[in-house]
């Protein structure tokens, strides 16, 4: 079998660790740092209980915090990685077959853990949270939906730092395992995207997301999960039929394959949630 394309470095760290901006109220920050070192690799998997993905990026984040409410969000790898089945994989379970041929040939280390956690990483993570006080507003489920007639519009971007990588493994040459978050700040809203991909050569295509909208004017937070996920062959055709299917083989073109794989895999979950903080006053303030 041909090996996968290997998965595409992660950008450089940004010139400064972390760089932040404050927006009619909310703050949103994120920071870049070069991977976890051994020790550190060693403490998460122990805290963790499961051993840790090849680039592990533990001290990156991207978070949204409303001081006046004392609401935030944060995004992570730790609390990323604590989401991942510490149980087995379930993929023996979707792609059966598939997933038995992976097996036969997968490597000494990962025979010895197939039922020990999900080698594959995949994590449903939405943010952590803040607890913040008993006040502290809090999501509940919505019939709500994300305007993207909003978003497309062409409003001047005020904060849009590089990709923040959390995570990424190419699964012993078999795939791709990887957690990125990005985030873009305009005058009245605010949009960050958190997304897993997998790539499991021969079984499965996953994509979960999560996004995070703000509007500025009314303090309204919507976040919305989408999981989807389709067996490899499916994804193959689909990709033929459109003359797409040359994106499986560049990595250089991995931007393009996500954004087809989210338009062409079916949904498996999808959960809406909205809380209002109260809208916000003021202007743009970079900081960091």
């Amino acid at each position: 079998m041909a090996s996968p394309p290997p998965i595409p470095p992660a950008p450089a760290p940004a010139p400064a660790p972390g760089t932040s901006i404050t927006q009619s109220g909310f703050t949103i920050t994120a920071i870049h740092q070069p991977m976890l070192g051994a020790q550190p690799i060693k403490a998460l998997s122990a805290a963790l209980g499961i051993p840790i993905p090849q680039e592990p990026y533990g001290d990156n984040l991207v978070a949204i915090a409303h001081p006046a409410s004392g609401w935030r969000i944060e995004f992570n790898a730790r609390d990323a990685l604590d989401r991942v089945n510490k149980e087995a994989a379930d993929l023996h379970v979707v792609c059966a077959e598939s997933w038995e041929k992976v097996v036969a040939n997968m490597p000494d280390i990962r025979i010895g853990t197939v039922k020990g956690y999900d080698w594959t990483f995949s994590t449903d993570y939405r943010g952590t949270l803040t607890p913040g006080s008993p006040t502290t507003p809090r999501f509940e489920p919505s019939a709500a939906s994300i305007p993207l007639d909003l978003l497309r519009r062409a409003d001047p971007v005020l904060f849009q730092p590089a990709p923040v990588y959390l995570f990424a493994d190419d699964l012993d040459d078999w795939g791709a395992s990887m957690l990125v978050v990005k985030v873009r700040v305009m005058p009245a809203r605010l949009l960050l995207l958190s997304r897993f991909y997998l790539r499991l050569e021969g079984v499965v295509f996953r994509l979960r997301d999560t996004r995070v909208y703000v509007e500025f004017g009314t303090g309204e937070v919507l976040r919305e999960y989408t999981a989807r996920q389709e067996g490899f062959g499916e994804v193959e055709k689909k990709l033929a039929l459109t003359r797409d299917d040359s994106l499986l083989r560049d990595p250089g073109r991995l931007p393009e394959l996500l954004d087809r794989l989210s338009k062409l895999m079916p949904v498996v979950e999808h959960v809406m949630e909205r809380v209002v903080l109260g809208g916000g006053e003021g202007s743009s303030k970079p900081e960091g």
